[in-house]
C-alpha cells in the first residue's frame, strides 16, 4: 500500500485554501487550518483514521498542524486524506515520531523521507549526458525537437527528408539546444504506432547524420527498444519513452544494461485514443502517483537513479483543464525528486486559449516555457530553440538561476 505523499504548492492563503477544500474539512475548521499552511505541505492519502489522528496529535506537540476531513472524528474503519503542514524542523521531528507508532505509521515516516529527500539534502542533481556534467536546478536545459515524420502536429512533414532533418537539427544546435531529440513516429493525438522497419528508416540516417556532428548530445524519442537500440549504437546518448517503458518490455532492461539517461512521461491511453475524454479525479495525485511507480519500477529493474527523468505528458490524455493544473502546481512533482521535462511547445491548449493555428503559438509557448522554468523544470522540450533559449535565460534570471543565482551575473 502506498499514501502517495507530495509536496503541494501553497504560496499564499488562496492556495491554502484551494489544497483544503480537496479534502473538504469543516468551515471553522478551514478558516482556522489556513492561514497556518504557508509552509512546506504534504498530502497524503488513504490514512487508517487511527493513524490520522495520531499523526495529528504528534505534529501539533512538535508545532505543526495536521488538518483533517470531518468524518476522520468517527473513528470507525476507513482511509481519509490529510494535509500536513510545517517547517523541515516540525518534519525532521516528526518523522522521528512516526518511525515508533503502529497503525501504517512507520511506512509513512519512510515515505515522507523520501518525499523530502531533496530538501532535507538541498543540493543539486547531475546529469551525465553524452559525456557532458549538467548540474540541474542551477539553469533548465533546452530541448530541440527534431520530428522525422510525414504527419507532426506542429510541423507538417517539414522535415521528413533525411537531409532536411539533420540541417534542422544543426541549425537547432547553432541556436543553443543543449540536446537534440529525435522521434520517427507522431504521437499527436488519433495517430497510430508505425513499424518497426518504417521507424528505423526513418530515424536512423539523422542519428547518423547528427552524431559527432551537432556538437550537443542527442536523444532518441521511441517506444520500441530495437529502435533505441540502433540509436544507442548510432551515437544517441539518452531515450525518450513516451510510455514510461510499458509497450516494448525489452525497452527497460535495455537502457539499464546501457546505463544511460532516459525519461519517463505519463500518458493516460495511447495515442489513438487518449484525447477521448480523458478523465481524473485527482489529476496531480495520479499522474505523481503513476510517475512514482513506474521510477520505482526503474530501479528495482537496476536503473541508476540518477539517470532518470520524469514528464508529467502535457497534451497526452489531459483536457485543457488538466494541462494548466500541472503547469500550476508543477512543484508538487517535482518533490518527488528526479529532474522534471516539460513539453508544452505549440500544443493544442495553447491554441484553445488564445483560439489561434499550431504555427502562431510561439508566444503562448513562451509563456508556458518561463512559467515552468520559473517553478522548477529541468528540461524544456520546445520546436523554436533560438526564441526559447532567450525566454529561458530571463526566466532563470527572474528565478535566480543559472548565473543569477546569488546576484551573479
Amino acid at each position: 500500500m502506498r499514501y502517495n505523499p507530495r509536496l503541494l504548492r501553497v504560496e499564499d492563503l488562496r492556495e491554502a485554501y484551494a489544497r483544503l477544500d480537496e479534502i473538504g474539512p469543516s468551515e471553522r475548521g478551514r478558516a482556522i487550518m489556513a492561514p497556518k499552511m504557508v509552509h512546506r505541505v504534504i498530502r497524503v492519502d488513504r490514512l487508517d483514521t487511527r493513524a490520522a489522528n495520531i499523526l495529528k496529535q504528534n505534529m501539533l506537540s512538535i508545532g505543526g498542524e495536521v488538518s483533517l476531513p470531518r468524518e476522520v472524528f468517527d473513528y470507525r474503519e476507513k482511509e481519509v486524506p490529510a494535509v500536513i503542514s510545517g517547517n523541515l524542523k516540525h518534519y525532521r521531528a516528526l518523522i522521528a515520531r512516526l518511525k515508533e507508532q503502529p497503525f501504517g505509521l512507520k511506512a509513512l515516516a519512510a515515505e515522507l523521507e523520501e518525499v523530502l529527500a531533496p530538501a532535507f539534502r538541498e543540493e543539486s542533481r547531475t546529469l551525465l549526458l553524452g559525456g557532458k556534467e549538467y548540474r540541474l536546478g542551477e539553469r533548465t536545459l533546452v530541448m530541440g525537437i527534431v520530428n522525422v515524420t510525414p504527419d507532426s502536429f506542429s510541423d507538417g512533414g517539414r522535415f521528413f527528408r533525411a537531409e532536411d532533418a539533420v540541417e534542422h537539427g544543426l541549425r537547432l544546435a547553432e541556436e543553443g539546444a543543449d540536446i537534440l531529440d529525435i522521434g520517427g513516429e507522431s504521437t499527436r493525438p488519433g495517430s497510430d504506432f508505425i513499424s518497426l522497419d518504417e521507424e528505423l528508416r526513418r530515424v536512423m540516417p539523422v542519428v547518423e547524420g547528427l552524431a559527432g556532428r551537432a556538437g550537443v548530445p542527442l536523444s532518441i524519442d521511441t517506444t520500441k527498444a530495437e529502435v533505441a537500440r540502433r540509436a544507442l549504437d548510432a551515437g544517441c546518448a539518452m531515450v525518450n519513452e513516451i510510455s514510461a517503458m510499458r509497450l516494448d518490455p525489452d525497452m527497460l532492461p535495455l537502457v539499464v544494461e546501457r546505463g544511460v539517461p532516459f525519461c519517463l512521461m505519463h500518458m493516460q491511453g495511447m495515442p489513438k485514443d487518449m484525447q477521448v475524454s480523458p478523465h481524473y479525479r485527482d489529476v496531480i495525485g495520479e499522474i505523481a502517483a503513476f510517475l512514482r511507480e513506474r521510477a520505482e519500477a526503474a530501479v528495482r529493474a537496476g536503473a541508476d537513479p540518477s539517470n532518470i527523468i520524469l514528464d508529467p505528458g502535457i497534451g497526452f490524455g489531459k483536457t485543457l483543464r488538466h494541462n494548466l493544473e500541472i503547469l500550476r502546481r508543477l512543484p508538487e512533482l517535482k518533490s518527488l525528486g528526479y529532474p522534471l521535462l516539460l513539453g508544452t511547445s505549440r500544443k493544442s491548449f495553447i491554441g484553445m486559449i488564445l483560439d489561434l493555428p499550431v504555427e502562431e503559438r510561439l508566444e503562448g509557448t513562451a509563456a508556458s516555457v518561463a512559467l515552468g522554468v520559473a517553478a522548477g523544470a529541468d528540461i524544456v522540450r520546445v520546436h523554436d530553440v533560438k526564441e526559447m533559449v532567450r525566454v529561458v535565460r530571463v526566466a532563470e534570471a527572474v528565478a535566480g538561476k543559472g548565473a543569477w543565482r546569488n546576484g551573479e551575473g
